[in-house]
């Protein structure tokens, strides 16, 4: 009981702002499951529904680069309310265009781009916020408290924007995304005190010194950079994956909605049960092997099992080994970045990661949507009954995604056994 009282005490304003922005980002991923839902019945293309991720990403990671200078010198609370509010803003205009029947595609497309350009300067001013609002001996029971956020979002969103679709459409689904930012907001604002980092002579550096101060660091600290690396091709192999997922299980003999929130709920479910595991195992031993295997693992077998299974029980499974590990796999490299990398450096640093990082995520959701629509579902279709494609992954619409996550599968498992032998990852360990 003392040790409880003596956590929630030290890490009283985290714990305020991780739960409250949990709750946001719960009204932020319904909005998000909704609109795929609404944007795939309007268009019934897996490339257009695709092209929502695509203009959110795009964006950021064209700015985030640039962003390190302006989150290490800009007040990290007024920079997380602003994006906030921003963010807001966004789906009031949506709730409103759709109120009043005007409500298209290319609307949202905007949005998600307006809403991502702000994200370049929120997520390395959160990044940093966590980093002076929390002891270093708190880095890996944190990590996991939001890993578990995280996976509690994921089980949460399908079945809670279902429901709320089906019983009040997908206005209700905004506005209590709006509801949600309203309790973060005033709680960062009232409750939340955030620290400045120890103040240093350079960050009066201009932002291509900043960029520049960012790139530097990661190209003296190599094991860093392929870290950073093999997250971007593992990315662009799971954005492929995401553009393909409700293509196939929207359509495919056996899916639907509700295959669909089922599925996603039983990777939140495995989600939550890795978040739970990495909240409470101790250190490992070598950080750099629990990423990589974990990776390899969720690799090796969640794209194989969605590729060949024919039934919301086998997909789930499939989910479900596929996510299990993610959370500890997340935050060992969380602590392990934390770290290594000095406080003072991590807004233009995270940001340079973000844009090395996550550059493949709207290239991947591109190319996973062209894919489905032109390449892999037209192929499946050419083919006759009885042949051996047809044969794996079953014939008419749907089975095209299918085949491409068994490709996709193969990718993955080659990626991790490719960085697994890089020298300058092991080097972290040092």
């Amino acid at each position: 009981m003392y040790k409880l009282k003596t956590f929630i005490r030290e890490l009283h304003s985290f714990l305020v702002l991780w739960s409250t922005q949990s709750l946001s980002s719960l009204g932020s991923s319904m909005t998000g499951f909704a609109l795929i839902i609404w944007s795939y019945q309007q268009q019934g293309s897996a490339l257009s529904t695709a092209l929502l991720s695509v203009c959110s990403y795009t964006p950021y990671i064209l700015m985030a680069i640039f962003a390190g200078a302006l989150s290490d010198s800009w007040n990290k609370k007024i920079t997380i309310l602003a994006s906030d509010t921003f963010a807001a803003l966004c789906t009031a205009a949506s709730l409103l265009l759709l109120c009043t029947g005007r409500l298209e595609i290319w609307h949202l497309y905007l949005l998600n781009a307006l809403n991502g350009l702000m994200s370049t300067v929120q997520r390395p001013a959160a990044d940093v916020a966590v980093s002076l609002l929390i002891p270093k001996e708190y880095y890996q029971r944190t990590s996991g408290m939001q890993q578990l956020s995280n996976s509690l979002i994921n089980i949460i969103t399908p079945a809670a924007a279902s429901a709320v679709l089906a019983l009040a459409g997908i206005e209700a689904v905004l506005l209590f995304d709006l509801l949600t930012f309203a309790v973060a907001f005033i709680a960062l604002l009232c409750f939340v005190k955030i620290p400045e980092p120890p103040a240093r002579e350079e960050q009066r550096e201009t932002v291509m010194q900043s960029v520049r101060s960012g790139l530097g660091y990661l190209k003296q600290n190599r094991g860093i950079l392929d870290l950073i690396l093999f997250l971007a091709v593992i990315n662009l192999i799971a954005s492929i994956y995401e553009a393909a997922l409700p293509a196939m299980l929207l359509s495919r003999e056996g899916g639907g909605e509700a295959a669909l929130g089922i599925v996603n709920t039983a990777m939140g479910i495995a989600m939550l049960a890795g978040s739970v595991l990495v909240s409470f195992l101790p250190a490992p031993k070598s950080r750099v092997r629990v990423i990589c295997n974990s990776l390899l693992f969720a690799m090796s077998t969640e794209n194989f099992l969605l590729a060949l299974g024919r039934s919301v029980p086998v997909w789930c499974i499939g989910a479900a080994l596929g996510w299990i590990f993610i959370p500890m796999m997340n935050a060992n490299m969380d602590v392990l970045l934390r770290n290594r990398i000095p406080i003072e450096m991590q807004g233009r640093v995270f940001s340079v990661r973000n844009s090395l990082q996550f550059f493949t995520i709207p290239i991947g959701y591109f190319v996973g949507g062209l894919l489905v629509d032109r390449v892999f579902e037209p192929l499946m279709a050419s083919l006759p009954q009885g042949t051996f494609l047809t044969a794996l992954f079953g014939s008419g619409k749907g089975s095209g995604a299918a085949l491409l996550f068994f490709v996709i599968g193969f990718a993955g498992m080659f990626t991790c056994l490719f960085f697994r032998r890089d020298k300058n990852l092991w080097k972290l360990e040092e």
